[in-house]
């Protein structure tokens, strides 16, 4: 798990990040995670992974390929023996603590070709927010950022200094500024604003919810994760090193 001055370091990157973009981050307090059946519930498990922002010191600097699939982000060599599915919803707390705990593990493991890693961004808590919908914007900004070629830094910033479920998240102008200040190419900014991704995010969200084999306990929750598609306990630290292991 990534150590405290590790963890710090990160948010102050990214918080530099986004005061360059014109935004004063939003500081979160302690937030349940939620799960989600139809409504929202509680969830028992905590958060989501994955990449670095370029130029972060000592973290596992990500080498990868990064492409899309429709409304699913894929990370690393298609070929790889191990193939790893995260759904996350990037206002989930339990989603960036998972991030946290695993993102330069899970970067190690893609960069050396030993798992390939499909990234669902839903939008499971949209009524969190004060107008309800930045679940649904993060998660179009997102994609929108893999053709942009900042995919892996603007993930991190989005995490690094998540907003507080209640408040209002960040606008799409907010959200163009952060993809701006990363270096976004071709047209980042239409495709933020537009909402070019947004249906395909909806879809994505309905699947999931609706698809049994994703459930815990009777319930989905943020994140869920997979490997070859069997469910894991992220709880369990050695979850990724076996699932390579056994690969």
């Amino acid at each position: 798990m990534a150590s405290r001055s590790e963890k710090k370091r990160r948010q102050e990157a990214a918080a530099q990040r986004l005061a360059a973009a014109g935004i004063t981050p939003q500081r979160r307090g302690a937030v349940p995670v939620l799960a989600v059946v139809g409504v929202v519930a509680v969830a028992l498990v905590a958060g989501l992974v994955i990449w670095l922002v370029r130029g972060s010191g000592t973290a596992e600097a990500a080498t990868y390929p990064v492409a899309a699939d429709g409304g699913v982000v894929l990370a690393g060599q298609t070929a790889a023996p191990v193939t790893v599915d995260v759904y996350s919803d990037y206002l989930c707390p339990g989603c960036e603590r998972f991030e946290q705990a695993y993102r330069d593990e899970l970067t190690e493991a893609l960069n050396d070709g030993q798992i390939v890693l499909r990234l669902h961004p839903i939008a499971v808590l949209d009524d969190r927010t004060n107008p309800p919908g930045f679940s649904t914007r993060a998660a179009n900004a997102v994609l929108c950022a893999v053709p942009a070629g900042i995919f892996p830094s603007l993930h991190d910033t989005f995490f690094a200094e998540q907003p507080a479920q209640g408040s209002a998240g960040l606008t799409d102008d907010q959200l163009v500024g952060i993809g701006t200040t990363l270096g976004a190419t071709g047209d980042f900014a239409g495709c933020v604003r537009m909402g070019a991704n947004q249906a395909t995010v909806a879809a994505q969200t309905r699947a999931a919810l609706a698809d049994p084999a994703l459930r815990r306990d009777g319930a989905f929750g943020t994140p869920t994760v997979t490997v070859n598609g069997a469910l894991v306990d992220v709880n369990d630290t050695a979850w990724l090193q076996n699932a390579i292991a056994a690969g």
